[in-house]
């Protein structure tokens, strides 16, 4: 397996996760880093949401959910931390667009934000303001976001999600698969986002689609039956790879 990264952003350690008695995820040593974006990818099965979810606590919220292992932020272990002030650093967008039904564009952003504390309206304001505009939703909502979040379409409804996301003040965004149920233009567009937010946000995509992997991803991680197989720049991984199993997996001999 190869490393070429230094330490990452994220540093994970001898990690494994269950469902119960089923172990899911064996002996993970990860480096992800900073300012990059890293894409997990690997068959069905093969623990890519599992790991995704173990970076920000979440698996241990599942029924039957336990982890070991270690994993750092900026070096400090996040199983010792507050699980909602780790998800505030770390967040997440999931596979279907889910914005709050009942809640307004203009509410689903701000939600996030009153979680924190912030009651004043102009505050309010700029901070929804702000994360509309990273991710790139504002011009298309502008005139009108106090319409449910439901009149969104399913790619800008993803693109609500990340706003909501980065509302907190996140340092790392995880996406699981959030293109998956998207059209190519709401997928195009989202893709387009992803090197946009680089610039500000440590960023790790599980992904199905290799293509994808290679127009977003700076680094590509393998997965196969719960391991990590190998792990470097994507260029290497789909063009160099050091390892036959990854070889077979990203020339489509399996998968």
């Amino acid at each position: 397996m190869s490393s070429p990264v230094p330490t990452g952003k994220l540093a994970v350690r001898g990690l494994n996760a269950w469902y119960g008695k089923r172990q899911v995820l064996y002996d993970i040593d990860l480096d992800i880093p900073e300012g990059k974006v890293t894409a997990i990818i690997g068959p069905s099965g093969c623990g890519k949401s599992t790991f995704l979810r173990c970076l920000n606590r979440l698996h241990e919220e599942t029924p039957g959910g336990r982890v070991d292992g270690s994993i750092t932020l900026d070096g400090a272990e996040i199983r010792t931390q507050n699980e909602v002030l780790v998800r505030c650093r770390v967040g997440m967008v999931f596979q279907r667009p889910s914005p709050f039904p009942n809640l307004s564009i203009y509410e689903n952003v701000a939600a996030g934000l009153r979680l924190l504390g912030i009651r004043q309206h102009d505050q309010l304001d700029a901070g929804v303001l702000d994360s509309l505009r990273r991710a790139g939703l504002w011009d298309e909502v502008k005139g009108d976001v106090d319409a449910p979040s439901t009149s969104l379409s399913g790619g800008q409804q993803q693109r609500l999600c990340i706003a909501r996301a980065l509302a907190v003040g996140p340092e790392v965004l995880l996406l699981d698969e959030p293109c998956s149920a998207l059209d190519p233009i709401a997928t195009t567009k989202i893709e387009h986002l992803l090197h946009e937010l680089k610039e500000s946000y440590t960023v790790v995509i599980v992904t199905h689609n290799l293509a994808q992997a290679t127009r977003v991803a700076d680094h590509t991680a393998f997965f196969y039956l719960g391991k990590l197989v190998e792990f470097d720049t994507t260029d290497t991984i789909f063009h160099h790879a050091k390892e036959k199993l990854t070889e077979n997996y990203v020339t489509g001999l399996f998968g």
